[in-house]
Formats: C-alpha cells, structure tokens, sequence
C-alpha cells in the first residue's frame, strides 16, 4: 500500500491547545438544529462559552446556517481570533435525513462552503462526518489531506468510525483527531480500542454525546452513584460525567452540547473537577483488572460472521459434542446480556460454551473476552467469511424456511420482530459496513477463519430469465442455447406491477420451448431494497427453485444486463447475455 508512515505530520493533543486551554468545547449542533432554535439564544451561549475559556467550538456543514451563526457570534463577543474552530463535511441532509458523501469533490465543496460561511476565521480542524460505504475510504481519507496540503485548514481528522477505519485512515493522512461518542453510558470507543490506539499514535480523542446525548442527559440527576459523587465535589451531575470523560487521558477533550449559557458555564467549571480511582470505578467499571490463573480445560468458542454466514451450524455442531450455546435469536436481549449469562454459566462451572451471533466490532466481542477472562477461560474466535451474495442467500432461504414464501416489506418488518435473525437486505448490508476482523490483540487465544463454501444441493437443472431479455433481437439463440426442456422462470422488476405484466413474455417464451414456464415480480419501488426479490438480490430464483425443485447452481440465468450477470454469480448458475 502506498500509505506514509501513521505518524508523519501527526499532531499530539498538547500541540494542538495549549496547557492554559480547557480540555473542553462547545458543541453547537444544537443551537441550529433543534425545534425551537433560537440565534439570539444561540449568540448568547457562544459567548458565554468564550468568557469561560472554552476555546473548541464544533460546528458542520450539515447544521444548516450554524457555522454562520458561530462566526457571527465570535466576531460579537471578540473572540474569534482565539477560537478553534472544528467542523465537518462530507454529509448531505436530503429531505431531513442523513447520508453520508464521502465523494472528494463533496468534501472539497463542504470545505471551500465552510471557510465561506466562517466569514474569516480559520478552520483548525476539519472532520469528515461519517464514513461513506458507497465511496472508497481511501478515496475520503485521500480528499482530506489533499485540504491540508493545500492550506485550506490547519488540521483533518475523522468521526464516527470504527478500529479498522482508523488504522487505515492513519496511514493515508496526518489524522490529528477521532471524533466519537464516550461516556458513561456509552464506552464502545474504549471497548473497540479507538481511545488507546489514539493515545498510541497521539491523536486526540474528541468525545462527543459525553452526557450520553439530549435523552440520557436528562436522567443523569437520577442516577444515586453519580450524585453522591457530585454532592461530595459541590458539582452538579453534569459536570461530575464531563470530569470522567477527561479523566481517560490527556488526549481527550469533550464537546458537551449546551442550548443555554448556564448550560455553557457548567460544562467549562466541569475542567475543575478532579475524580479519584474510586469514585471513577463507581461511575463505569474498569475494564482492566487482575485476571485469574486459565483454568484447565474452560473454553468460550467465539462464532461470527454476518447474518446469514452461517453461524448457526457451526454452533449446533459445538452443542451436540457439550457445549453450552448462548444465541440471542433464541434467548432474546442484548449482547451485553448474552455476556452477562456467560459470565453466571461460568461462575457456575460451566467449562465449555459457544456464542454465535454477528459480534461485528471488537467492542461487541470485548464483552465477552472480559467475562470469559473472570474466570480464567480462554476464547477461540471463529471467523466464517461469508461473502455478502452468500450471506444474501443464505438469508432467503432463512426466510423461505420460517415463513413459507417470499414476505412483503410489511411481513418482514414483523418478522424481524418477533426473530431478530429475519432481517431486510440493508440491516445485513449495515452489518457488513460495521465488520471489523478479528484481531490477535483482542486477547483471543486463537483466531481460525473459514472461508465459505456450499453444500452441495439436490434438484434438476432450470432456466432463469430477465423479462427484458425477451425484448432483444438475440433472445431466441440464448434460449436455445440453455435447456429447451426445463422448467423457466421469467421474472422482472415492476415497481408497482404484478405478475400479469408478464403474460405476454410467458406466451412468447412458451412458444420456443417445451418445458414449463412460471412468472415472478418484484413490484417494490427505488431506492435502498426494502424486500428480497428486487435483483440482483436472489429473492426470485430462489422461491422459484424451490417450489419447483430446481438447484440454481446447475441452472442457466439468461439477462442483459450487469445486475443479471451479478445474480448469476450470486446463485451459482451459469450466465448467458442475450
């Protein structure tokens, strides 16, 4: 790879703000995107925020008018020589939403727009706001350094991604700063090992959410541990939480919300707040404690993969020879329950035990080496590497097993809730985005990888063919170059059709051939696939293949176009363009 060395141009914390600064910014989302935003209100907060030494505001291009609100309002209160500005890029808000645009002419044109609505004041350091999973990471990565090279902002660094994304952001750029949620509610940045390699490398950490966000923030006053605390310093809750998020290390700095200038003025007093070991242990249990002796023989089989990687089978092969099988699709909650159990199974003497569920990121899997080194167990992590086409037909055939038939979006959605391992195409995509491999320093004892393969399956060779195959001049010498007298399916995608649409295509068809030809539909609309029979996803094939007896790896896919070869691959079949 020609990536530099992850520490050249690497900007430390302390040679980012000075030991006068507080370790503590103004997050002003906020300010212009909550109902009732207010600018008056808004100016007022900026300002209270400077005269009690905050320095860091964060801002983005995605808050609507708010980098124009922010300048306005350091020009106000005469403080925009000293303030550092952060902002964000790379995030598109069509119709309200929020999707990512990691294309670099998208990140240059939210730079260039920023430094425009910024009337003036520099950009110290420039983020991009999310991971794109259309666009390479490279492509982003590439596209923020190429803004420091060419000095439109100070510094770049990166938000909301994952151990792995890191890693390579690092060797591609002068990253001086992650930008993720932590908190006392929220610790998967340190379970994922993001805050400790950013120590490592010497970036800073800048926390956002660090109340947990506007939901968890209101209960903060109801938590008994963190008031006791906060009754002992004379502090309010809020500032006890914001102390315990800058207790983590010296690179941290968090970026508490504030809609009011009381509001501002408590997050800085919390830059005064000093939490001893124990107090801080009350708050959130460490994770690093003395560990016992391995007991003989006590192994945790780790099993992941995506959904639909097969994860199941392997983990009923560890059940029939004794293990214990922890599985949250048949014992329901969460991960963190599902270790919770782990932890009482061995405390209880269970010695062996396997967990399948999708354990995508390294903060998922920590949950469970820390409850299976409490008691001395090792852990074997199991990797089955499913390619996604594989995991998507493994998928339909979960759904064609549970349910019958193909199920309308509506019939998911319900599914999905009462079986959290019925899921539609994009939930299995998200988890894909979300993968980190496993990682020799997560403490496993080994990792195995297992490529996929397939079983072989039963049945007599079919024929599949787009609709739109019929509607070329070459169709007939591509139906007769598959099999004359097998069983043919025509399918198409119809949005807001049906199977009728298709009688003419069967009729003509029909008349080629001598064998039997049904008719399937996806009629779903655009966009992101919310069914499984929109192609190239195998929906369609494999209902038909079933129901008729048809093994789609010995069958023919005749298409058209580059989705129609893709769905070929995908089944296994062979593919003949028309």
């Amino acid at each position: 790879m020609n990536g530099r060395s992850p520490r050249r141009g690497r900007v430390s914390l302390s040679g980012w703000l000075s030991d006068s600064e507080l370790r503590l910014g103004l997050g002003c989302m906020r300010l212009s995107t909550d109902d009732g935003a207010d600018d008056g209100r808004a100016v007022a907060t900026i300002a209270a925020a400077a005269a009690s030494g905050i320095t860091v505001f964060d801002t983005a291009r995605a808050y609507g008018p708010n980098e124009r609100v922010l300048a306005g309002a350091l020009h106000g209160c005469g403080a925009a020589a000293t303030a550092r500005i952060v902002t964000k890029g790379g995030m598109a808000r069509p119709g309200g939403g929020w999707v990512p645009d990691g294309r670099a002419k998208a990140i240059r044109a939210d730079c260039e727009a920023s430094l425009e609505a910024l009337e003036g004041i520099p950009i110290d350091l420039y983020l991009l706001h999310a991971p794109d999973p259309r666009i390479p990471w490279r492509t982003s990565i590439r596209a923020l350094d190429r803004l420091v090279e060419e000095g439109l902002v100070r510094r770049v660094g990166i938000s909301n991604v994952n151990r792995s994304q890191l890693d390579e952001a690092l060797t591609l750029a002068p990253i001086a700063a992650v930008q993720v949620a932590v908190s006392v509610f929220d610790d998967r940045a340190l379970r994922g090992g993001i805050v400790d390699r950013c120590a490592e490398a010497g970036v800073s950490v800048i926390a956002h959410s660090p109340l947990g966000g506007p939901r968890r923030a209101r209960s903060l006053g109801r938590r008994p541990g963190l008031v006791d605390i906060a009754e002992d310093h004379g502090a309010t809750p809020a500032e006890v939480a914001l102390a315990w998020v800058l207790g983590l290390g010296p690179h941290l700095v968090a970026l508490p919300g504030a809609r009011r200038p009381e509001t501002a003025r408590s997050a800085a007093r919390a830059a005064a707040v000093v939490l001893g070991a124990d107090e801080r242990e009350r708050l959130a249990p460490s994770r690093r404690r003395r560990l016992p002796p391995a007991r003989a023989g006590a192994e945790v089989v780790l099993v992941m993969g995506i959904p639909g990687a097969g994860k199941s089978r392997v983990a009923l092969e560890y059940a029939t020879r004794g293990h214990l099988r922890l599985n949250r699709d048949e014992r329901g909650g969460t991960l963190r329950v599902l270790a919770d159990e782990l932890d009482e199974a061995l405390a209880a003497g269970e010695r062996r035990v396997v967990l399948d569920n999708t354990y995508a990121t390294r903060a998922s899997r920590s949950e469970v080496i820390e409850a299976a080194a409490r008691h001395g167990a090792r852990v074997r992590c199991i990797w089955l590497d499913t390619p996604l086409a594989q995991a998507q037909v493994n998928m339909v055939a979960r759904l064609l097993d549970r349910l019958g038939s193909l199920p309308t979006p509506e019939e998911l959605k319900a599914a999905a809730r009462e079986e959290p391992g019925l899921m539609p195409p994009t939930s299995q995509m998200r988890v894909l985005r979300e993968l980190e491999p496993p990682a020799d320093d997560e403490g496993f004892a080994s990792i195995e990888r297992v490529p996929f393969s397939r079983e072989p399956h039963t049945g007599r060779a079919g024929v599949f063919v787009a609709a739109s195959t019929l509607r070329t001049e070459g169709w007939r010498d591509a139906i007769r170059s598959a099999d004359p007298r097998a069983k043919h399916l025509v399918f198409d995608w119809l949005p807001d059709g049906s199977p009728a649409d298709l009688r003419d295509a069967v009729e003509l068809l029909s008349s080629e051939i001598r064998g039997v030809v049904e008719r399937a539909v996806c009629p779903h609309g655009g966009g992101p696939p919310v069914c499984w029979c929109r192609p190239p996803l195998p929906g369609l094939p494999l209902a038909f293949s079933r129901a008729v007896g048809v093994d789609p790896a010995r069958s023919t896919l005749v298409g058209t176009s580059t989705a129609h070869r893709t769905l070929a691959t995908t089944l296994g079949a062979r593919f003949l363009g028309a």
